[in-house]
């Protein structure tokens, strides 16, 4: 049976982790919200600025990163703590991010200049720099971290990089506008939401190629994976597109209660899809068996969450 709707709304004081927790990006409030994820509850709020909007947290869940395009800064936060360890200066549009998974360097996409930046968390500086197609949005590494995607919107493709020399490797095109990209726990695919044609690519990453396109909701946004399934937001829809990543099938569509979802993230168990809601200003979690709204926590104001926002604590 399904938990019922829960909503809350007061921000209590933050304190040691106890589980798993969103790091959710609030454009419109120039802020981000911490959620406790047993719970269900904001913890904290962290002042950001700039119109923040990506956000990715390292995998030992020490620090999370966020882009404020209005600022063009890469802000790094002790994720315990909450507290703002340092703000790296950058120019162009600084938009989606993502960290090695070693933990260094920082990849951040330039929406202006058409480039991924190399950031130095540490020194606070631009190591290196590839040019790559045009408007890169999302980013996403292999998990073995030899390879780096980014979505590159207005070129209607994805550049890979390999992360050692910086090289292009490979350019695959997919459908129109693509934004969010996401590749699979064992490194054989990538997913990308192209919001021009209303469909999700399905690229392996060994031949280099699309081996398949899923139709989804009208503008997905980005893709979350957990077990066998696809999680898509589908903005101007309202919905959540599920489909089965071994067919290519449709399993559902979820009206789920949130309105224009945007960032979207598994938890590290796979048992839960977290979403940002743009216009509804919440933080929704879907049951990924049941497919179930479980409840959802108020955050800030405009949530974005683009990127990989959740911090894993055990």
């Amino acid at each position: 049976m399904a938990l019922a709707l829960l909503t809350f709304s007061a921000v209590v004081p933050a304190g040691p982790a106890a589980a798993d927790e969103a790091f959710v990006t609030n454009q419109g409030s120039d802020d981000l919200t911490v959620v406790d994820l047993d719970r269900m509850a904001p913890v904290a709020t962290i002042a950001i600025g700039g119109k923040p909007a990506g956000i990715a947290v390292s995998r030992d869940g020490r620090r999370a990163y966020v882009t404020s395009p209005d600022s063009k800064t890469l802000t790094v936060i002790d994720a315990e703590t909450r507290a703002i360890v340092k703000r790296i200066a950058l120019t162009g549009g600084p938009l989606g991010l993502a960290v090695h998974p070693s933990g260094h360097p920082v990849y951040v996409a330039d929406w202006y200049a058409h480039r991924l930046l190399v950031v130095d968390p540490e020194a606070g500086s631009v190591t290196a720099q590839v040019t790559v197609g045009e408007s890169p949005s999302g980013i996403a590494p292999t998990p073995d971290g030899r390879l780096v995607l980014t979505a590159d919107r207005d070129s209607n493709q994805i550049s890979i990089i390999d992360a050692a020399s910086l090289a292009v490797v490979a350019v695959v095109p997919v459908g129109t506008r693509p934004f969010g990209v996401t590749v699979s726990a064992d490194g054989r695919r990538a997913y990308t939401a192209n919001v021009g044609s209303n469909d999700v690519s399905v690229i392996d990453l060994a031949a280099r190629r699309e081996i398949g396109r899923v139709p989804v909701g009208n503008t997905p946004y980005a893709v979350a994976l957990a077990g066998s399934r696809a999680f898509v937001t589908d903005q101007h829809a309202d919905t959540i597109t599920v489909f089965d990543t071994a067919s290519l099938a449709p399993v559902a569509t979820l009206a789920y209660g949130g309105e224009y979802p945007e960032g979207i993230a598994a938890t590290p168990d796979g048992r839960r899809i977290l979403v940002a809601d743009w216009f509804s200003n919440t933080l929704s979690a879907i049951d990924t068996a049941t497919l179930k709204t479980l409840g959802t926590v108020k955050v800030g104001d405009g949530p974005r969450a683009f990127g990989d926002f959740i911090r894993r604590t055990r």
